[in-house]
């Protein structure tokens, strides 16, 4: 028995000796890193900058022209149309619609023959110089066109001076006088302080505008305006048409 059990264990072990077991082939590793992977994709950056968007306008604007005015009220009574006008002004917008302007004008207000007759006197002058500020407007019409309106108070300083007078002092005042501003109780003054006139009134203005554009910010621009001012029933009233640039 010991004998066969013996040779059962020889051969149990020739067999395990014959049929080793088969070592499972090295199975292929997939590759860790695809060609695809093998370039860094570039961070896409998903945030938006915000672009400060360009003003569409100017936040100061600047003007200058000149033209002729003509005169109305009681003040075409005894100044002719024609008078020379000068005008500079500056305007902050605060969008492209709506912005103040301030303006400085002076105006010439030639007297009428029949106002120096009245006034006895060969030859004389009379301006008046206006400061403005006003509201303004903006209209755009299309890239090179555009319109504006103005309206607001006004400040206006009239002074003439005649060169000579024959009216006899004490007598009383025609309708020249009372609108030059000289009179005192309803009679030419006693001293010859008439013959110069200087008087400060308030009152309004209102008008518009079309402008052109030319090139980069400049333009070209035609303006008409009505300016009335007021002092002691005292009145001046002038319709001033410029043309100029602004920039």
């Amino acid at each position: 028995m010991i004998r066969k059990f013996v040779m059962l264990a020889v051969f149990a072990m020739l067999a395990a000796g014959a049929l080793p077991a088969q070592q499972a082939p090295d199975s292929q590793q997939p590759s860790t890193s695809s060609s695809s992977s093998s370039q860094e994709t570039p961070e896409v950056d998903t945030t938006r900058q915000r672009k400060t968007r360009p003003h569409d306008y100017q936040n100061w604007t600047f003007n200058v022209g000149g033209g002729v005015n003509l005169p109305s009220g009681t003040t075409r009574t005894f100044v002719k149309g024609g008078g020379g006008v000068a005008e500079v002004g500056a305007a902050r917008n605060f969008n492209k619609y709506f912005g103040f302007r301030l303006d400085f004008m002076w105006a010439n207000l030639p007297l009428r023959t029949s106002a120096l007759q009245l006034a006895q006197s060969p030859g004389g002058t009379n301006h008046v110089y206006a400061v403005t500020l006003d509201p303004i407007i903006n209209i755009p019409v299309t890239q090179k066109y555009s319109g504006y309106l103005l309206v607001g108070p006004g400040f206006y300083h009239r002074s003439g001076k005649l060169d000579s007078s024959t009216a006899v002092p004490g007598s009383p005042c025609n309708a020249f006088w009372t609108w030059w501003g000289t009179c005192f109780n309803g009679n030419v003054p006693l001293n010859k302080n008439f013959l110069a006139e200087s008087q400060n009134e308030f009152g309004f203005n209102f008008g518009g505008g079309v402008a052109r554009k030319l090139r980069g910010n400049l333009e070209l621009y035609g303006e008409f305006r009505y300016l009335h001012g007021k002092h002691n029933n005292i009145t001046t009233d002038f319709r001033p048409i410029t043309i100029g640039l602004r920039w």
